[in-house]
C-alpha cells in the first residue's frame, strides 16, 4: 500500500458517511455517544428536549443539534420527514423512577412507560419505514437496561418493568425486520456516573451515602462512565457489527453476575 493510501485509511472513521440520529443528547451517556460518532465521522443529528443542554454540542464538527420531545409525536413525524436519510438511530431517551409497587402512582406508571418504552414505539414507527424504502438496511439501537428482565434492583419497580418492555419491543422489531437489513438491538447499562445519576443521588437526602451504596453494588468496584457505554454504542452503530442483531448487551461491571 502506498504511503498517501495509507494516509486516507488511517483518517477513516469508523461511521464515515453514516447520518446517526438520537435522542437525549444533550448530556451523559447520549452527549458521550454523539461526540463520539461525530469523531468516528458520522453526521450526528443530536436531538434532546432541553434546548438549553443541547447549546454544549453547538459547533462541534459533524454535529447538528435538534430540540425534539419523544413524547410528541407530531414533533417527531415533522423531524422524521425533516431528513433525507439515516443510517442509525440510538434511542436514549428514559426516565428513573425510584419506588417499589407502593410508592408508584398511576401518574408514574404512565409516564414511566410513555417516555421508556412509547417513545422508542414512536420514533421506530417513523424511522423504520424510511429505512426500509432506502434499502439499505441500517441500525436502530434501545436503551434498556441491566435491569430489567435481566435483573431485578431494590426501589426500581416499574423503572424495571419500563426496560424488560424496551427487550421484548427490540426482539420482535428484530425478527420482523431482519429481511430488510435492519439491526436491532438494545444496551443494558448497570450504573454510569452521569449528571442524571448525581441527581438522583441528591434527591435521596444523602448523597455520599447514595454514592457509596451504587459503588458497593458494582463487582468491579466503581461506575460507569458514559464514554464506555459510547464505544458499545458506536460498535453497534458501526459496519463492524453488520452480523449482529435481536442481541442485548449487558455492560454492567459485573452487577448481574
Amino acid at each position: 500500500m502506498k504511503l498517501e493510501q495509507q494516509r486516507v485509511y488511517l483518517k477513516m472513521g469508523r461511521l464515515d458517511g453514516k447520518v446517526f440520529v438520537l435522542s437525549a443528547a444533550g448530556q451523559g451517556i447520549g452527549k458521550a455517544v454523539a461526540l463520539m460518532a461525530a469523531k468516528e465521522g458520522a453526521k450526528v443529528i443530536a436531538t434532546d428536549v432541553n434546548g438549553e443542554l443541547l447549546k454544549q454540542l453547538e459547533g462541534v464538527p459533524g454535529i447538528h443539534t435538534q430540540v425534539l420531545d419523544v413524547l410528541n409525536k407530531q414533533e417527531i413525524e415533522k423531524f422524521a420527514n425533516s431528513l433525507d436519510s439515516v443510517d442509525v438511530l440510538f434511542n436514549c431517551a428514559g426516565f428513573v423512577h425510584h419506588g417499589t409497587l407502593l410508592d408508584c402512582a398511576e401518574k408514574d406508571w404512565d409516564f414511566s412507560f410513555n417516555l421508556n418504552v412509547k417513545s422508542v414505539y414512536t420514533m421506530c414507527s417513523y424511522f423504520v419505514p424510511k429505512l426500509i424504502a432506502q434499502g439499505r438496511g441500517g441500525s436502530i439501537i434501545n436503551m434498556a437496561s441491566v435491569v430489567s428482565s435481566i435483573k431485578g434492583a431494590p426501589n426500581r419497580f416499574v423503572y424495571g418493568a419500563t426496560k424488560a418492555a424496551v427487550i421484548g419491543l427490540n426482539k420482535s422489531l428484530a425478527v420482523d425486520f431482519v429481511q430488510h437489513k435492519i439491526r436491532f438491538n438494545t444496551i443494558c447499562p448497570g450504573t454510569v456516573d452521569t449528571p442524571s445519576l448525581r441527581d438522583r443521588m441528591a434527591a435521596q437526602g444523602d448523597p455520599e451515602q447514595a454514592y457509596k451504596d451504587f459503588i458497593a453494588r458494582q463487582k468491579l468496584g466503581r461506575l460507569g462512565t458514559p464514554d464506555e457505554i459510547a464505544y458499545l454504542v458506536v460498535y453497534l452503530a458501526s459496519d463492524e457489527s453488520n452480523f449482529v442483531t435481536g442481541q442485548d448487551f449487558i455492560i454492567d461491571g459485573g452487577w448481574s453476575i
